[in-house]
This record gives structure tokens, C-alpha cells and sequence, in this order.
């Protein structure tokens, strides 16, 4: 195994095989966190017409599904904090699996609501874990790795979201297309567990802070951080300060508005191509496909961009690009120009989940866990809101009227980026 040069063309230590190893069992877990519930999504204007629902309806059916998310969430750094990210992790998702098979077959608004509700339960939890995994092997890699990890849940999304539109093309049962998922992301997840990191989750934390020499007082990071045990006594809500509780709070806002953004592809794309094109089935579901496959390039492109620009330039660039394709979609509707207004809306928000994340896990004076939990529980939040939203402005005007939040959301993410980093990620010596 051969040292390789790092971005200032120093060398870099090579990365011991388990380590690798790690880092793709932790991609699979991204991966199929991303395709077994995506594939659920172009089936929704199946679920509509069987149940009988309203927009209105079907967006609080969505909406109140977070809450899951929202509940369990607050209970994630405990569980990691007993059990380890990687058992959560893998844990949660094969619940998750299992769980998404009772939204295929939900035959009443209650049990479509309840099911995603604990779809949400286990896929908060498994979001919060395998992050907080991900960092931990990133940390071991000594550079950003998190776009990537990003960029596998986007191409499970694509997979999942192509599943499920040639599916429903083909009169796939909706029963059947769960009892595959079930099955196969499952077992999949499973086999993971073994490939995962062992040890405490502070493992590679206490590593990469070398001891101070005898005498000297405490060493502050690149950032200025000063150790938990040292930090100023004061009010302090979950181990955190009032001050890093704002910026936590600061990053989870702009979750809140990426999050929103994808829903929008999610959770209407299909249906805005049914209703306003009155496209066929495999085409309607391109509008999500458009959405996650835009973001999948943004995300393993990511990297080698947020090291060049920094994190608050990338999500300004790509709050700009998201207005201005959504907005263009908008004005002049087309199924061509739809497809690109989501594509634009998926690119533009593609870093700032692991960019929030890295920053709320690395936040000075935060208890391991408790960042990536409290950015991910805002992050259920937008998922939380605004479906109700958009789905009663689409029955009050149209759906086309209602997408007019996707700019309006950007608009959140260039006001809340200013709390992201604008330095590169640097490597750890």
C-alpha cells in the first residue's frame, strides 16, 4: 500500500483496507436508505386514487409522518450512545424496510399516516447514525468524504425512484413491489454490520487531539475549540452552550429549507407531471428521478467543489441555480423545462446536508451525537411542515402555484448559509 498526494501535493498516509472497508459498507447503508423509500414515491398518485384522497389530504398524510422522524430523533445520540452507530445504524434501517412495506399497502388516509410515521421513526434514526459513522471513517481518511456518502443516498434515490417508475409503467403490484424491497434492502443492510468500524464512537475524536505538553494549558483547535471539560460554565441545554446552540440551530434551518426543496421533487413531482401534463406514469416519475439524479452529480462532484470555494459559497451557487431552474419551470410549464427545473432545484441543495452535518459534529463545546441529532431533527422538521402547505395552496390555486415555495425556499438557504464555513475542508496532519 502506496502513500498519495493530498490536494497541496503532500503525501498522504495510505488507508488501511478495513478503513476502506468501512467507508463502503457505510455508502451501502446511504445507498439503501435512499432506494427503499424512494421507490415508494412513484407510486404515491397510485395511493391517491385507491384511497381516495385530496391533495390536501395526501400532503398532511405526508406532513404528519415526520413526526416519527421528530420523536425518534431526539432518542438517536442515546442510542448511539449505548449500542454504537453501526448496530443503530443497521438496525434501524432493516426496520425501516420493514416498516415501508406498510405504506405500499395502505389502503385508508390513518394507515398510510401511521405507516409513515414509523417509516420516519426509522429512517430519523438511521440518518442521524449513519452520519455520525460516516464522520467517524471520514476522520480516519484525514480528508471530506461526506459528499460522497451523500451521493450514494442520492443514487440509491435515482434506483429506487427507477424501480419504482418502471413499476408502476408494468402494473407492479403495490404489495408485491414492497415485499421485494423488503427483502432485498434488508438482507443487504445486514450484511453491512460486519464491514462497519468497531470501537467507541469517540474513537478517531480522542485520536485526532494530540495530548498537550506537560504544563501547558489547553490547546485551542483551528476553529478556536476548547475542550468540553474546560469550556466556560454557564446555561447549557443538552451539553451545549446558548451560543452553539444557535449555531446548531442556525445549521438545522438550513436543512429545514433543503429539505423542503427535495420534498418538493419527493412528494409532488410525479404529481405535478400527472396533473399538469397528464403524463404517463413512467414519465411522471421523472420528475423525481430528474431531481435526485441531478443531486447524485452534485453530490460526488461535491467534494473537490467545497474545497475550492467553501461550504457557504457552494450553497449560495446552488441556492442561485435552484431559483432560477424552478423559477424558469414555473413561468414558462413544460415537461422538458419541469425536468430541468427539478434537476436545477436537486443540484442546488446537493452539499448542504453534509455540509451542516460535518459542521454540527465538529462545533466546539457539542457532545458527540448531540449536533448531527439536533441539525437532523430540524431537517425532519421541513419535512414536517410544509407538505400541508403546499399541498392546500394546491387545491386552493393550482400545484403549479404551490411549487412557487421551491424559490421561496432558496431564499432561506442563502439567508441561513451564512452560519456554513467559507474555508475549505483541511486535513487533519
Amino acid at each position: 500500500m502506496t502513500a498519495h498526494a493530498s490536494s497541496d501535493g503532500l503525501a498522504r498516509p495510505p488507508v488501511p483496507t478495513q478503513v476502506r472497508r468501512a467507508r463502503w459498507a457505510v455508502s451501502l447503508i446511504f445507498f439503501l436508505n435512499g432506494a427503499s423509500f424512494c421507490a415508494i414515491m412513484p407510486r404515491y398518485p397510485e395511493l391517491v386514487e385507491s384511497i381516495g384522497l385530496s391533495n390536501t389530504a395526501f400532503g398532511l398524510a405526508i406532513g404528519l409522518g415526520p413526526i416519527g422522524g421528530l420523536l425518534s430523533g431526539l432518542f438517536a445520540a442515546r442510542l448511539m450512545g449505548g449500542f454504537g452507530s453501526a448496530r443503530i445504524a443497521v438496525a434501524a434501517q432493516m426496520i425501516a424496510s420493514t416498516s415501508h412495506l406498510l405504506v405500499y399497502t395502505a389502503g385508508s388516509w390513518l394507515w398510510l399516516a401511521l405507516s409513515l410515521a414509523l417509516a420516519a421513526a426509522a429512517d430519523a434514526i438511521t440518518d442521524i447514525a449513519m452520519n455520525a459513522h460516516g464522520m467517524r471513517v471520514e476522520r480516519r481518511y484525514r480528508r471530506s468524504i461526506m459528499n460522497s456518502y451523500h451521493g450514494w443516498w442520492s443514487l440509491g434515490a435515482v434506483t429506487g425512484g427507477l424501480f419504482g417508475a418502471a413499476a408502476a409503467q408494468l402494473g407492479l403490484p403495490l404489495w408485491f413491489q414492497g415485499l421485494i424491497g423488503l427483502v432485498l434492502f434488508g438482507a443487504l443492510a445486514a450484511g453491512s454490520f460486519r464491514f462497519l468500524l468497531t470501537g467507541h464512537d469517540s474513537t478517531e475524536r480522542s485520536a485526532a487531539a494530540p495530548p498537550a505538553p506537560a504544563g501547558a494549558g489547553p490547546s485551542a483547535g483551528s476553529a478556536g475549540e476548547v475542550p468540553a471539560d474546560v469550556a466556560p460554565s454557564g446555561l447549557r441545554i443538552a451539553g451545549m452552550s446558548l451560543r452553539a446552540l444557535g449555531l446548531v440551530s442556525a445549521l438545522g434551518m438550513v436543512l429545514v429549507f433543503a429539505g423542503s426543496t427535495e420534498d418538493a421533487g419527493n412528494t409532488w413531482g410525479a404529481l405535478f407531471m400527472t396533473d399538469t401534463f397528464g403524463a404517463a406514469p413512467f414519465l411522471a416519475g421523472m420528475a423525481f428521478v430528474a431531481m435526485q439524479g441531478a443531486q447524485t452529480i452534485g453530490r460526488f462532484t461535491g467534494d473537490a467543489v467545497v474545497d475550492r470555494l467553501g461550504d457557504r459559497a457552494t450553497a449560495r451557487l446552488g441556492a442561485l441555480v435552484g431559483m432560477a431552474g424552478m423559477s424558469l419551470a414555473l413561468l414558462m410549464p413544460s415537461p422538458v423545462l419541469a425536468l430541468i427545473g427539478f434537476a436545477a432545484a436537486g443540484w442546488g441543495v446537493a452539499t448542504l446536508f453534509p455540509a451542516a452535518f460535518r459542521a454540527a459534529d465538529e462545533l466546539p463545546g457539542v457532545p458527540h451525537g448531540v449536533g448531527i441529532t439536533v441539525v437532523g431533527w430540524f431537517a425532519r422538521l421541513g419535512f414536517f411542515v410544509t407538505p400541508p402547505v403546499v399541498g392546500a395552496l394546491a387545491d386552493a390555486l393550482t400545484l403549479r402555484h404551490a411549487l412557487w415555495m421551491v424559490p421561496i425556499y432558496a431564499l432561506g438557504i442563502l439567508l441561513f448559509s451564512a452560519v456554513l464555513s467559507t474555508r475549505q475542508h483541511r486535513e487533519a496532519p
